[in-house]
């Protein structure tokens, strides 16, 4: 028997859109929101399903998910990342979980 080798943890920015469910916290007039978040995973399908988990756990309603890579993707790409957001980074891969860095109503 070969032992399995350990898959790297890696930290993806997720931009998740998401629509009203009761209890979900968002203001009354909202109609959806979207969060920047920041998830850890072998790969960006696992951080992408263990976010909208999380987020269906929040009673919140995810609609759609757009992943912006890792922080070196992101960077090969041209991003200016602040240390605050690379701290925040860091804190999901310490972490093993998800982090909501930002929410921004949407009000139609």
């Amino acid at each position: 028997m070969t032992e399995k080798t350990k898959k790297t943890q890696k930290v993806y920015t997720l931009l998740v859109e998401v629509g009203r469910h009761v209890g979900d916290g968002l203001p009354d007039t909202a109609t959806g929101a979207a969060l920047m978040c920041y998830a850890s995973g072998v790969d960006e399908a696992e951080a992408v399903r263990e976010t909208v988990a999380i987020l269906k756990q929040a009673d919140l309603a995810p609609l759609d998910v757009t992943g912006y890579g890792t922080l070196e993707e992101r960077l090969a790409e041209g991003h200016d990342i602040d240390e605050e957001e690379q701290a925040l980074m860091q804190r999901a891969l310490d972490e093993n979980s998800v982090i909501v860095a930002q929410m921004t109503p949407f009000f139609e």
